[in-house]
């Protein structure tokens, strides 16, 4: 991506949690969910039991969830690699894509942050203000929506449904 700015979030190579290089043009076609997350938050137990409920039920239509832990807040995410694969898989079952540490905010904000944030700005401010700031992606890669912290999973269940190409359910 020599000077190039990127196009959508298909653009960008990240590392996961067990350091290697994953081009996110693996998703292409699919509607993402990217998280940034930390397990000792308040709100990690409801996000991950709603983000599960979530994947189970549209993993087969199309959908991505790609979990990012930063520990930016309160130190709230303090382990290394290995010991935060540890906790998402045992204490909260998560079967979707957990990838590389990285910060969301500061001078070494990750590219992919950066993107999503010059994409669809928060409310006051660009910066992630929390874990669990969501951010929709559509099929060809475009940010659509942005959700903030304590927006559960599941209250923006139509919005993925939608994007999925269905009908949502009432």
């Amino acid at each position: 991506m020599a000077d190039e700015s990127p196009k959508s979030i298909y653009d960008f190579t990240v590392k996961d949690i067990g350091g290697n290089d994953v081009s996110l043009d693996q998703y292409k076609g699919k509607t993402l969910l990217i998280v940034n997350v930390a397990s000792k938050c308040g709100l990690t137990d409801a996000n991950y039991k709603e983000l599960n409920v979530l994947y189970e039920k549209y993993k087969e239509q199309g959908l991505e969830i790609l979990a990012f832990p930063c520990n930016q807040f309160l130190g709230q995410e303090p382990g290394n690699n290995e010991e935060i694969q540890q906790t998402v898989c045992t204490r909260f079952k998560a079967e979707f894509p957990i990838f590389d540490k990285v910060d969301v905010n500061g001078k070494n904000t990750a590219p992919l942050y950066k993107y999503l944030k010059a994409e669809k700005g928060g409310l006051l401010i660009d910066a992630i203000k929390w874990n669990f700031t969501k951010f929709l992606v559509s099929p060809d890669g475009k940010v659509s929506q942005r959700y903030a912290p304590r927006t559960s999973p599941l209250q923006f269940e139509k919005d993925i449904q939608t994007m999925l190409g269905q009908a949502p359910s009432s």
